[in-house]
């Protein structure tokens, strides 16, 4: 029973932080950029919600704002690499850092507040349909999951999505065809971020406190998620089929997380775990093919031995 709670709560959290994933999956994947925001933007989104609600502003309106305030982070670095011709990479640290700052003074100084028992859209529907507080995020996790995805697949398909696709393809040629390649980071640099800033308001949602450090990883995260779900769907060719498996990756991920942590793993092991996890699916794809290379020239050479001796 308590490993199935744990997994429950695994595929809860998976879901929530697959959000966030999905933003990490737009400058990593469809824009070819390092985008290092990630651990900040998704604090500010918890900070900014937290603001506000305790504040006795409605719930959905504190989600909209924090996912504002995530694009403002987006904002900034996407300013700092394309009109300052600052390295992405470079100026999303430069934004994270600052962000630390930032996220403190959201929260009046303080490293972390809790929410108690105010009204939040998780509570909600738990109290609706007599379900746990893990049970609800769940249920809203799945939800605001399939809503973002298809948000996600129906602008990529405009003609601005698709502007962003090929600034990511060959940003080379598509700047040859007149088209402004530093909006078109701009605009998925803060889509990305305004994404990564909804899951980390949801988690507070779900954990009912936000701390100026709970972004911290989430960019290990997300790569170990989008890599994960690439190895399972390696074959996928849809975007959106793409887009799915990167969620479940992630849900994989907390699930392995989850079941080490039963196992009596330390929870200050799990950076550790985590770093290992991503080195171990990025490095899948490597000793695969290197395997299949060996076996197809033990293969070639064995063939052509047994054509020599019959000859």
């Amino acid at each position: 029973m308590y490993i199935i709670n744990s997994l429950i709560g695994a595929v809860s959290q998976g879901l929530i932080w697959g959000i966030m994933v999905l933003g990490v999956y737009i400058t990593y994947k469809v824009l070819n950029v390092s985008d290092l925001t990630v651990d900040g933007s998704f604090a500010t989104g918890g900070c900014v919600f937290t603001l506000f609600i305790m504040n006795g502003v409605d719930p959905t309106i504190c989600v909209i704002l924090a996912t504002i305030a995530g694009g403002l982070c987006g904002l900034v670095t996407g300013v700092l690499h394309t009109k300052f011709k600052i390295p992405a990479i470079l100026a999303g640290i430069l934004t994270q850092i600052g962000l630390y700052s930032i996220n403190l003074r959201i929260l009046g100084d303080r490293s972390n507040i809790s929410i108690g028992k105010i009204s939040t859209h998780i509570s909600e529907v738990s109290k609706s349909f007599n379900l746990t507080q893990t049970q609800g995020g769940l249920v809203v996790g799945l939800i605001v999951v399939i809503i973002c995805i298809a948000l996600i697949y129906l602008l990529l398909g405009t003609e601005i999505g698709a502007s962003i696709r090929a600034t990511g393809s060959n940003e080379q040629m598509i700047r040859s065809l007149g088209v402004d390649t530093d909006l078109t980071k701009l605009i998925g640099i803060v889509l990305s971020n305004m994404l990564i800033a909804l899951s980390g308001a949801i988690l507070v949602e779900m954990n009912r406190f936000t701390d100026v450090g709970m972004g911290k990883g989430a960019i290990i995260y997300g790569l170990a998620s989008i890599v994960i779900g690439e190895v399972l769907f390696m074959k996928a060719k849809n975007f959106s089929v793409k887009l799915i498996s990167s969620v479940v990756g992630c849900i994989i991920f907390f699930m392995i997380r989850a079941i080490v942590l039963r196992l009596g793993m330390k929870a200050n092991d799990m950076q550790l775990l985590s770093s290992i996890i991503v080195a171990l699916a990025l490095s899948a794809p490597i000793i695969k093919e290197n395997i299949k290379t060996k076996i197809n020239y033990k293969n070639n050479t064995a063939i052509k031995n047994g054509g020599n001796i019959n000859a």
